[in-house]
């Protein structure tokens, strides 16, 4: 049997944030995305029976990693201003990886935490929190 044999290229990867198309990935990694549930818990009785509980919330924290000098960093901060501003700084999500058939995505999302500035000698990253409400892969 022969050797199977993947590609992998984060030019292969899209990420969309509402209307806008992300650019200026990080030089390494560049988006995790993380579940913010439990997902299943369980209880031991005291005479050993087990009962689980199955969290029902599909809430995740996505991390996006972007080179300092991305136009992507523009509209987060002003997705998180118009968060603070009048509650409007609400959008969808959409993560494909094209070679991989994996995506990401959900109706609702918003900035959490504005991404740290700094300066140093060569350009740095900037990491941008956001909250993904009924996320799901498929």
């Amino acid at each position: 049997m022969g050797s199977r044999v993947t590609t992998y290229s984060p030019k292969k990867v899209t990420i969309a944030l509402g209307h806008h198309i992300v650019t200026g990935y990080a030089d390494d990694s560049f988006i995790t995305i993380e579940p913010g549930s439990d997902g299943t818990s369980h209880v031991i009785g005291s005479d050993g029976e087990i009962a689980r509980s199955l969290d029902p919330a599909s809430l995740f924290t996505m991390k996006i990693s972007l080179l300092q000098a991305s136009a992507s960093n523009d509209f987060l901060k002003n997705m998180y201003d118009k968060d603070h501003e009048d509650g409007s700084g609400m959008f969808s999500v959409n993560i494909c990886d094209i070679l991989g058939n994996e995506k990401f995505s959900g109706a609702q999302a918003w900035v959490t935490k504005h991404a740290a500035w700094n300066r140093g000698k060569t350009t740095n990253n900037r990491e941008w929190e956001i909250v993904v409400a009924e996320g799901y892969f498929r």
